[in-house]
């Protein structure tokens, strides 16, 4: 917790540097993704963009009659790289968190969905027995956390690998502060891991989870899905502090996209459900 607080601190104080943005018609945009966070965006075979967030920016840049450009940019220097004015906005399935508040702002959030623990098919793991099948850190009900201390006794021992400077980094510290994590720059890289026996377990978004899954097999679900608290309240547009006029572009985009279907049909299609934001 402490690295990723450093780093977000070091982040802000490179905002003076970030430029007069404000002043701008936000005609055109340079958007940054990650690229390797299948199904919100990933690389293809032939090196180009794809996924849920890629056609999401294209839409909202089509409703806000901008040009855009779509960038890939390491996770782990994502927001750095916005503050200091590579870009002008992150969409790279990036939770809207109060720690991250601290540095930049969001529009949105637009899309939403559990993280999950996953593990090889013949870990003892995928025999546990638990009472729920969601957790809401927002308000933790008795079940909920008889959840939470079953996970907490089966994962003592154990290694569970996680996205570097992430929610589900910040909820491993927050809650299972007990358990042996791993971190790594990209999803792909935990379940190489997890697959050759290296770690035990993974965290991650359900939907990645899934494409994990899809691509590699091996590896299955297990515990409840967990949500709000450390894990934010939803993926949102990341903006520079103080570029309102493109923060609020965003918001009224994601807003006509969500009331006309659009984010509910890309999410259907890209996840294999509904992931849009609900009332």
């Amino acid at each position: 917790m402490k690295k990723i607080v450093a780093a977000l601190a070091a982040g802000a104080a490179l905002l003076a540097t970030a430029g007069t943005a404000a002043a701008q018609d936000w005609s055109r945009i340079r958007i940054a993704t990650e690229g390797a966070y299948p199904p919100w965006n990933t690389t293809n075979a032939a090196g180009q963009l794809e996924g849920f967030e890629i056609d999401l920016a294209k839409d909202l840049c089509r409703r806000m009659e901008a040009e855009c450009e779509i960038v890939a940019q390491e996770w782990d220097g994502i927001i750095p790289g916005l503050t200091t004015g590579r870009y002008d906005a992150i969409m790279a399935g990036m939770s809207v968190t109060d720690e991250r508040r601290q540095v930049i702002s969001f529009a949105g959030p637009y899309a939403t969905e559990p993280i999950v623990f996953s593990a090889l098919k013949d870990s003892p793991l995928l025999k546990l027995d638990f009472p729920v099948d969601r957790v809401d850190y927002n308000q933790v009900s008795a079940e909920e956390q008889q959840a939470l201390d079953t996970l907490a006794k089966a994962l003592e021992g154990q290694t569970v690998g996680v996205q570097v400077a992430t929610t589900h980094q910040n909820m491993m510290q927050e809650y299972l502060p007990d358990v042996d994590v791993q971190t790594y720059d990209k999803v792909d890289s935990i379940a190489l891991d997890l697959l050759s026996g290296r770690i035990d377990a993974m965290l991650a978004d359900s939907s990645a989870t899934r494409s994990v899954i899809e691509t590699q097999g091996g590896v299955e679900i297990f515990g409840p899905g967990f949500t709000g608290g450390p894990i934010g309240i939803g993926v949102g547009v990341g903006v520079r502090q103080g570029d309102d006029a493109l923060r609020e572009k965003f918001d009224a985009a994601i807003k006509a996209a969500t009331e006309d279907g659009t984010i509910a049909r890309m999410t259907t299609q890209w996840f294999g459900f509904d992931a849009s934001m609900k009332e």
